[in-house]
């Protein structure tokens, strides 16, 4: 009974953790589950390896996913982006208000188009400042019975040098070309100003100035994403991260499922 009792007790406190405001509350509730499954195999096993292994259960759990779903999903080489009416802001966190303040700050709408990728579909609103040379593009995502929102700015050097900064809040399921310069920002800064802020930072930061920067034909901004998605399947081709399945379609190899694995990982520590 002792140890039923302890291993509910720390259940309990990490329930309590979890339901607080704080981030930091939040983690350390995380931190105070994984003890409790520590506690629960040590117990159960009466061997410290046995706990660590309750432990370690939790950072392998995303293996039941990879080897069911992702393993046998097949995507398309040439995924085209298509004109569809973005759905209702209102539906998507914070999605409204990051469009009004967008058009306060200046960026004019250029148009609606979404991306299908084996049941999530992306939904993106672009948007071009003429002064600053940016591209901001809102992103909405429907995948099953979950949505979010998420900002995107971009801007392009004159030797096809491209600095963007976002507040996507998981992990790059692909890997990037070199020629692509992230800024992953706090998925939590979803007020625009403070991801602007962030952008000039960024450019700062690598000496950029606007007159370094390619003015974008706003009407040719879809065709620039295909293109820039095109490289990601080639680089990607080229690290072995994913591989032709046959008929225009490729699939993440071995290889690729470790690495989605660690960007899994990577999500679990950052967003627990």
């Amino acid at each position: 009974m002792r140890s039923a009792c302890i291993v509910i007790g720390l259940l309990l406190m990490a329930l309590a953790l979890r339901s607080s405001r704080s981030a930091w509350i939040r983690k350390l509730g995380a931190l105070v589950f994984l003890a409790a499954s520590f506690a629960l195999l040590f117990f159960a096993t009466g061997c410290w390896y046995g706990g660590v292994a309750g432990v370690m259960m939790w950072f392998f759990l995303p293996w039941v996913e990879l080897l069911t779903r992702v393993r046998r999903m097949k995507l398309p080489m040439d995924n085209r982006l298509q004109h569809r009416p973005s759905p209702n802001p209102a539906f998507f966190p914070n999605a409204r208000e990051t469009v009004m303040r967008m058009e306060t700050e200046g960026y004019r709408h250029v148009s609606d188009c979404c991306w299908e990728w084996v049941g999530m579909k992306q939904h993106y609103r672009l948007f071009y400042h003429n002064d600053s040379k940016t591209v901001a593009t809102l992103c909405l995502c429907e995948q099953a019975d979950v949505v979010f929102s998420f900002v995107s700015i971009s801007s392009m050097g004159r030797d096809g040098e491209v600095w963007k900064t976002t507040n996507y809040p998981f992990a790059p399921t692909l890997m990037y070309p070199e020629k692509f310069h992230w800024n992953h920002v706090p998925c939590s800064r979803n007020c625009f100003l403070q991801i602007l802020a962030n952008h000039r930072e960024h450019l700062a930061r690598y000496g950029i100035e606007n007159a370094s920067l390619i003015a974008g034909d706003p009407e040719h901004l879809e065709e620039i994403i295909e293109e820039e998605m095109q490289e990601m399947i080639e680089h990607n081709l080229d690290r072995g991260i994913i591989e032709f399945s046959g008929e225009g379609y490729f699939c993440y190899s071995t290889k690729g499922l470790f690495y989605l694995w660690g960007q899994f990982v990577k999500d679990m520590v950052r967003l627990c």
